[in-house]
């Protein structure tokens, strides 16, 4: 069966295609530039196809009194209104330009979340790879009609939203850019119990369109069985330290995690295979042995018509399988055959 595939950059991503895996690197750089360096050089030597920042004016995204979510409040240790953190975090446009430089330089692809429309136009100039939408912006229709209207690929998030949302949200994209819809449960960390995992080949189904995961999950186990079930893209969130303070570090992976992560699915994409059952050639040895022969039970003279019952089958599959019994039984044998000996074609 053919999967769906868009191309992202240089790479065609499909199920059966090495995954693209996006390190995000989000608001965890602090609001500092030489750690948002430091993360790009650590997420190029933990095998990351991608870095993610995210991009936002704090005026355009938020009210001034909007409250913090639980986990935001829970990971800060405080709890202060949405504005003052976001500020805390900001980067000025100018940086992200600097950013996608130095991923260029490094071999590594660069992507940012925009979360409000003049932030979008801005990420949309830099030419990114692609669009990854963030899922709150899920039923943002003009945004998305703005992120379509660029023709740039789109990696589309779906936590918090239902199925019918995300087919509305495909809608407004109307085709005009290449997709993919990944499956997201916006809690963090987030327990791998409610992650949900079938919804990927169903959507890939549903949206004919290839499938990821954005894992917020603590450890490598829900990326490994999304990879089963057809994930062509993951995004996890990417931190040099889990206990630095910030929003989001709590529910990241370190680098050397990140890495063992990488290798851990790299080895799963080889088992995966194609999908087309055969045997494959390092059974041919095994397979001779296994594998049974049709032999004569007892000895027959020539002339002899074979019946079923002079047969049985035994180790080594050196001559006539079982399976072609019926290319001897009911023919008369052309000499004497002794029992316990291989059947072959040309006895009779």
């Amino acid at each position: 069966m053919t999967s769906p595939a868009i191309h992202i950059g240089q790479r065609r991503v499909s199920a059966a295609d090495p995954c693209y895996i996006i390190a995000e690197i989000g608001v965890n750089h602090n609001g500092d530039m030489a750690l948002a360096h430091r993360l790009i050089d650590a997420a190029v030597a933990a095998g990351a196809d991608a870095v993610k920042f995210q991009t936002y004016r704090t005026e355009e995204l938020v009210l001034p009194d909007a409250a913090q979510a639980a986990y935001q409040s829970r990971n800060l240790g405080a709890a202060t209104s949405q504005t003052d953190m976001l500020r805390r975090y900001e980067l000025p446009f100018a940086a992200f330009a600097e950013l996608q430089r130095h991923c260029q330089v490094s071999g590594i692809d660069f992507i940012s979340t925009a979360f409000d429309a003049p932030s979008l136009e801005f990420v949309i100039s830099l030419a990114p790879v692609c669009l990854k939408w963030a899922s709150g912006e899920l039923t943002n229709q003009p945004m998305l009609m703005q992120a379509a209207a660029s023709g740039l690929p789109m990696l589309l998030s779906t936590g918090m939203g239902s199925l019918a949302e995300v087919a509305r949200s495909v809608d407004w994209l109307g085709g005009k850019v290449p997709l993919a819809v990944l499956q997201c449960v916006s809690d963090y960390p987030a327990a791998i119990e409610d992650q949900n995992l079938r919804v990927l080949p169903m959507m890939q189904s549903a949206f004919g369109c290839p499938v990821g995961f954005s894992d917020h999950t603590i450890g490598p186990y829900a990326a490994i069985a999304a990879r089963a079930l057809g994930m062509a893209v993951l995004e996890k969130h990417f931190t040099l330290d889990r206990t630095m303070e910030g929003p989001d570090h709590r529910a990241s992976v370190t680098p050397d995690d990140f890495a063992d992560m990488v290798e851990v699915l790299r080895k799963v994409e080889a088992g995966l295979g194609d999908g087309i059952k055969r045997p494959r050639a390092v059974e041919k040895d095994v397979r001779s042995v296994a594998r049974k022969s049709l032999v004569y039970r007892r000895d027959l003279p020539q002339g002899h018509v074979v019946e079923a019952g002079d047969l049985t089958a035994k180790r080594p599959g050196l001559g006539l399988p079982p399976d072609g019994m019926d290319r001897v039984v009911g023919r008369a044998l052309k000499a004497d055959v002794q029992g316990n000996s291989l059947v072959r074609e040309s006895d009779v």
